[in-house]
């Protein structure tokens, strides 16, 4: 008997029937154990402190690694040396539902104890999608379930239901959209449970993740972007709106969006203390990609100067109900599409539009990415800092956009812009 390796595991060869063990030299009662399909399983076996021979399962061999196993192993012994029986834990653990294993991965990533991409906490915006997509889409399919009996087929049969409309629900007079289905909602709740269940078995919440391989559809790609005379438009529809009462704030949220190509999230949220009109960009402690400096064009920067100064709210674009932010802009932006006929707009669409009229206006594909917050933030600073081009981007196609929206449309056609 030696110390367990992955050349010894690798090693191990399968019984007719029954199981063979190969057992670790150093550490008592860690092994490998191995069944007659060649399913090789790290456990642990032990004495409780009634003296009864217990084994458990610490993982499968290929999902977690030997030195991993042996710190399971090793933790577990910890817990038998304090008076616990892991083997009690593991049942506890076997009988958890799909419901109370997504509250307890929302108090854990609340806490700042489920770690996300690039190795830090789960974001409050990241889980606060996550939490509307289990109440909406996971709980009410699969919550009573029991984590252990979930197979593939169970959540492709949820990204099934959920694209059939099972959990559709009608606008409700408060503000939100209405829960619909769709290829797109169905693949991001799954992604979400896989999200959850991964989570938990990395943290031993529970023994093994039941679903991975489970396949997740193809969302349809964003391609929808506004063309000349749209967007000369909607510049008609928010004159028009500013003379009959439209909520200023939104309006401004609306303009800006499209002459930055910001995600909404980025834009309402904006505080004053990001904003550089001197260097101009602006110098976000967060976003999707991490902390970010974004350059902007000058007639976007006059949009944010423009905005009152309350006192009390650090947001350039402050709630007029609450302390917090403004959260309002897409309906708006949904009235002036209406008022005008243009349809299908989302705050994305604006975001798109951005990124077409910088591909019109003969700007790179990198150059786009960057201009959109989609490169590396050390690139991205790089270029504010360094390269002049960069700028120069932004502020062509942040002029175009703006002489579009004022009515220049001869401009637009002018510059070459398809339609």
């Amino acid at each position: 008997m030696a110390k367990l390796t992955k050349r010894a595991v690798d090693a191990l060869k399968a019984p007719k029937q029954g199981q063979a063990f190969l057992w670790d030299s150093e550490l008592r009662g860690f092994g490998a154990r191995i069944i007659p399909s060649g399913l090789k399983t790290f456990i642990l076996q032990y004495r409780n402190a009634d003296d009864r021979s217990r084994r458990i399962a610490l993982g499968r061999f290929g999902a977690i690694t030997v030195e991993q196993a042996r710190d399971l192993a090793k933790i577990k012994l910890g817990l038998l040396a304090h008076g616990k029986d892991p083997a009690a834990e593991v049942e506890v653990h076997k009988a958890i539902t799909v419901a109370a294993l997504c509250d307890w991965y929302l108090q854990e990533a609340a806490a700042g104890r489920i770690i996300g991409r690039r190795n830090r906490p789960i974001k409050a915006s990241t889980l606060a999608m996550d939490k509307s997509r289990i109440e909406t889409h996971v709980k009410p399919l699969l919550g009573k379930r029991l984590v252990r009996s979930l197979k593939v087929v169970d959540i492709e049969g949820m990204q099934a239901d959920i694209v059939a409309g099972k959990t559709a629900k009608p606008r409700s007079t408060k503000r939100g959209g209405a829960t619909t289905g769709g290829p797109g909602v169905a693949s991001r709740a799954v992604s979400t449970l896989q999200s959850i269940l991964g989570h938990a078995a990395r943290l031993d919440k529970i023994a093994t993740h039941p679903c991975q391989g489970a396949r997740r559809l193809a969302g349809k790609k964003k391609q929808r972007r506004l063309n000349i005379l749209e967007i000369g438009k909607l510049g008609d529809a928010m004159r028009h709106a500013e003379r009959n009462g439209e909520n200023p704030i939104a309006l401004a949220i609306v303009r800006f969006l499209l002459l930055t190509g910001f995600r909404i999230s980025e834009a309402q949220g904006m505080r004053r203390a990001w904003v550089r009109p001197e260097g101009g960009y602006i110098d976000f402690a967060d976003t999707k990609s991490g902390a970010q400096i974004r350059a902007i064009g000058p007639a976007a920067m006059q949009v944010l100067q423009n905005q009152p100064i309350r006192k009390e709210s650090p947001y350039v674009f402050p709630s007029d109900i609450s302390e917090g932010h403004y959260t309002a802009a897409k309906a708006c932006l949904e009235r002036l599409c209406a008022s005008v006929g243009i349809e299908d707009v989302t705050p994305h669409t604006l975001r798109h539009t951005f990124g077409s009229v910088a591909g019109d206006l003969g700007f790179s594909e990198l150059t786009i990415r960057a201009l959109l917050g989609h490169a590396a933030q050390s690139v991205t600073q790089g270029y504010v800092h360094i390269d002049e081009a960069l700028k120069l981007a932004v502020s062509r196609t942040c002029d175009k956009i703006a002489l579009l929206l004022d009515g220049a449309k001869k401009a637009g056609r002018a510059e070459g812009l398809a339609a």
